[in-house]
């Protein structure tokens, strides 16, 4: 490789954009080096099913390219609704891949990355529609975990979280319903902010009332900080429109958090295991929050024992598969049929046939009260909660089979394994997976921090506080 892009491989963002803004490299220069680590990488990584070089080379280049806070910064765009204009889309899906789909306009969010100036070079890999917490789509193969290569990235962000653990680019677009941001964090070692329900529109095709947000996995607390001063704020339509917040949420980060009262979690309160890597790395990080000057002490909303919110999730989710296979099909001007999709989103899409009004409208119920009853903890006194990200360290490749005979056991094998956040996505809260725990074999364990609705500013402090205290960014796998 060029000295480039072995020199920048484990810049963030920020480091990358304050080089390009001192005249040191060019954009043309900073793309070409992400793309010379792309095909040195990826082969082994399979994270990237689309790669657009030859655009963003043009756009680097070009003086039409924005003076934005990231200039020159090259980034993937996560193969899951993120339409940018002129640019193949897949979903993850048999059926758009082979019709070789092609946006015809940018999401607002996409707009708002081409005005930071941020460069895509090509799309993250994505389970199809996003439906799992791995990233081993039939479209486009397994994406593998850079720190071992037989362990998933995670999903539904995999092939953007694995792109960034391995130092190819050191941003990537991301999206979260169900845990899909913290989720790759936690098995990569970045850092995974989910925003505030309606921090970041979904214009113009989604809706903000729904479960996702999109935001960005990241090696460094600054770097989400930064993005989402460059991405928040409503665009027209908008359903939902978070809080707007006190100042720019970069001067959040180093900010004194002052002393915190944190519950903290350490169990599956739904019964279920969780790994003892996982309950280690709660412990240590309800050591380090002490020592730093915060209460820490067991605690957790109620809430979080109920059953009942797991139905109405599943009957959520399901509906939503059904919808988006409805408008698949009329993406597409064809119906779609068991042999276009997945076994497991089939079923889940047959399933929603059978949902009608009162039901879905049951289930839409369900979530309203657990959503009022899981903030209402916020104000009896806490402030943030503390919990691992997942019940277990990142899983090998495999461990979601799509068997047509048994299609619904990925999605059981996942609600063991993904027991802390799909809750925070119904409340629409914002959460963060930082990497404080590694295991014996090396492997990162995510931790997760909850705060009140609309309070990124408080995860902003507490995690750069952390991030100060016990550094990360150095810890880099061997490829």
């Amino acid at each position: 490789m060029s000295s480039l892009a072995d020199d920048t491989r484990w810049l963030d963002a920020t480091a990358q954009s304050e080089l390009v803004a001192s005249g040191k490299v060019s954009p043309l220069e900073m793309v070409n080096a992400a793309i010379e680590r792309v095909e040195r990488y990826d082969s082994k990584l399979n994270a990237l099913t689309y790669r657009w070089f030859e655009d963003a080379r043009q756009l680097a280049a070009s003086s039409d390219l924005p003076d934005g806070p990231f200039r020159g910064v090259p980034y993937l765009l996560k193969d899951l609704y993120a339409a940018e204009a002129g640019k193949p889309l897949s979903n993850g899906s048999k059926a758009y891949k082979a019709a070789n789909y092609v946006s015809t306009e940018d999401t607002t969010l996409v707009a708002r990355y081409k005005a930071a100036g941020l460069i895509s070079i090509g799309r993250g890999n994505s389970p199809e529609f996003g439906s799992v917490p791995v990233t081993e789509p039939e479209a486009w193969g397994p994406t593998r975990n850079p720190w071992d290569l037989a362990r998933t990235p995670g999903g539904s962000s995999g092939g953007s979280a694995s792109a960034v653990a391995a130092g190819i680019v050191p941003i990537a677009h991301a999206s979260d319903g169900g845990g899909s941001i913290r989720i790759p964090a936690a098995c990569c070692g970045l850092v995974g902010l989910k925003v505030s329900q309606g921090r970041i529109s979904m214009g113009p095709y989604r809706d903000e009332s729904n479960l996702g947000v999109e935001h960005c996995v990241s090696r460094t607390v600054r770097d989400s900080a930064r993005l989402l001063d460059a991405t928040h704020g409503p665009g027209i339509g908008d359903v939902i429109i978070a809080p707007t917040p006190r100042r720019p949420f970069i001067e959040e980060v180093g900010a004194d958090p002052g002393h915190l009262r944190i519950g903290m979690l350490d169990f599956n309160p739904r019964g279920g295991d969780v790994h003892a890597d996982c309950v280690e790395g709660v412990h240590k990080t309800a050591r380090l929050l002490e020592s730093l000057g915060h209460h820490v002490e067991p605690g957790f909303p109620d809430i979080f024992s109920d059953n009942e919110i797991g139905r109405a999730f599943s009957m959520l989710w399901s509906t939503n598969m059904g919808t988006a296979i409805r408008r698949f099909s009329d993406a597409l001007g064809r119906e779609m049929t068991p042999d276009d999709i997945e076994a497991m989103n089939w079923a889940q899409a047959e399933f929603a046939k059978g949902v009608n009004g009162v039901d879905f409208s049951l289930a839409q119920a369900s979530s309203i009260l657990f959503r009022r009853a899981i903030q209402s903890w916020w104000t009896q006194g806490w402030d943030l909660l503390l919990t691992p990200t997942l019940a277990a360290p990142p899983l090998p490749i495999g461990s979601m089979p799509n068997n047509p005979a048994r299609p619904m056991t990925p999605l059981m094998t996942a609600g063991t394994w993904v027991s802390f956040t799909a809750q925070f996505n119904i409340s629409g809260q914002p959460a963060i997976s930082l990497p404080l725990h590694r295991n014996a074999d090396g492997l990162p364990i995510g931790m997760q921090l909850v705060a009140a609705y609309g309070c990124e500013d408080v995860l902003i402090r507490v995690a750069s506080q952390l991030e100060q205290a016990t550094p990360w960014a150095h810890l880099t796998p061997n490829l």
